[in-house]
């Protein structure tokens, strides 16, 4: 597993061992990133249930402004440290903006300088029926007022996934039982063109 684009490219990434970490592939984060294009340049981004923390650090590599990482387990955390500081030193050291909380969803309250205009959520697949409501209850807290925030949720294949207030405007992944991203918006935020939309 690596950085797949922009100023880190090609870094490897270390994830925790055992099974309780399901990162992103190499080949998901590539084509998510390719759907997102210039929307990631110059962002704040929250990455919920970061595990490994790969979509939020492949947004600092393409050139988010910064970001948190929300992920529950503290083994877990602590390699997504180890991965935000080897993506640090690939840019050639210095000061990121970003940092890793510890922290369940659930009981954590966003500041307001932790809101964030592009949202990455990969909730576990076992649990993800339960998840997805306290997702769509924190969702509004996570971004920004007024703009037009995106999340970008990643879902088992077949997944049904309700959101009240937002919609969704590209799904990509679709092949049989294989899992799917989702590119929601705000209802009311506009139709937003993203390549390959249906």
């Amino acid at each position: 597993m690596r950085i797949t684009g922009g100023s880190a490219r090609g870094i490897p990434l270390k994830a925790p061992k055992g099974r309780a970490v399901r990162p992103a592939t190499d080949r998901m984060r590539e084509a998510v990133f390719s759907s997102l294009g210039d929307r990631v340049c110059g962002c704040r981004f929250l990455d919920l249930f970061a595990g490994t923390g790969a979509y939020g650090l492949e947004a600092l590599s393409r050139g988010a402004a910064g970001g948190v990482f929300v992920e529950r387990s503290r083994s877990a955390a602590t390699v997504l440290r180890e991965n935000l500081a080897a993506l640090v030193r690939s840019l050639g050291g210095g000061e990121i903006p970003a940092h890793v909380l510890c922290r369940d969803i659930v009981s954590w309250r966003p500041r307001d300088d932790e809101r964030a205009d592009l949202v990455f959520a990969d909730p576990p697949y076992g649990d993800f029926d339960r998840w997805i409501p306290q997702l769509a209850r924190k969702l509004d807290a996570c971004v920004v007022p007024g703009g037009e925030p995106m999340l970008v949720l990643e879902a088992p294949g077949g997944a049904e996934v309700r959101l009240p207030g937002w919609h969704c405007v590209k799904t990509i992944g679709r092949g049989r039982g294989q899992p799917t991203c989702g590119f929601w918006i705000r209802e009311g935020g506009g139709d937003q063109e993203m390549a390959g939309s249906r």
